[in-house]
């Protein structure tokens, strides 16, 4: 298969403290990716890194055999597209979120996309004019990640996005992800959640800023 990262000799620190050191690693496309590793060992930061977030201290990430400094940041995003574990949702209504995609690409607005993707989530058409003060957490990241995949990236990153969701939530979030994996969408998840890690089939461990065999 076809590596759509290239993580080159990659090393990041701030000061004189070194919270990635050399890492290399090659992300085929398609991908699931699940990063793992004690709290502060670098996993977060070199999510940033390959988001173009952050630019490392020393070495290089090529996408799709491309530098990332070479790419023009909103182009980039709307191919690497990152997932906060504490979603934000903005503006008053569900529907401004939503219609945000369209806006960013200059795309013609379809309301029923937006429904799909909605209902892909066990949420409806009545969730657009709902508030953003009048969805519980679950609902808020549903939606988040809804907002970065209405139009999918090449590559979602996600970084503890079940986090604090009850069980059903999770399990919605899993599905969800499962599917556009297996569309071809490549998954980078950072997690510290027994069950994900147990359950990934392809993980790497990030410790002391150093890549690991796990």
């Amino acid at each position: 298969m076809t590596n759509i990262f290239n993580v080159q000799d990659l090393s990041y620190q701030v000061g004189e403290t070194k919270i990635l050191k050399n890492i290399n690693l090659d992300i085929e496309k398609g991908a699931y990716l699940t990063v793992v590793g004690p709290s502060g060992s670098g996993k977060s930061t070199f999510m940033r890194i390959l988001a173009s977030m952050i630019s490392p201290t020393s070495g290089q990430v090529l996408f799709n055999g491309q530098p990332l400094n070479t790419f023009e940041p909103t182009e980039y995003r709307q191919k690497v597209s990152y997932a906060f574990q504490q979603p934000t949702l903005f503006g008053k209504t569900v529907r401004e979120n939503l219609v945000f995609p369209f806006e960013v690409r200059k795309q013609e607005l379809d309301e029923s996309k937006m429904i799909a993707n909605l209902e892909m989530v066990n949420l409806n058409e009545t969730y657009l004019d709902k508030s953003v003060n009048d969805v519980s957490g679950g609902e808020k990241q549903r939606i988040a990640l809804i907002r970065n995949l209405i139009f999918p990236p090449e590559v979602l990153i996600t970084d503890e996005v079940t986090a604090g969701l009850d069980a059903e939530n999770k399990n919605i979030v899993h599905r969800m992800l499962n599917e556009f994996n297996q569309r071809g969408l490549t998954i980078l998840r950072v997690t510290h959640d027994e069950t994900e890690i147990d359950d990934a089939t392809d993980k790497i461990m990030i410790r002391n800023g150093e890549l690991q065999n796990d």
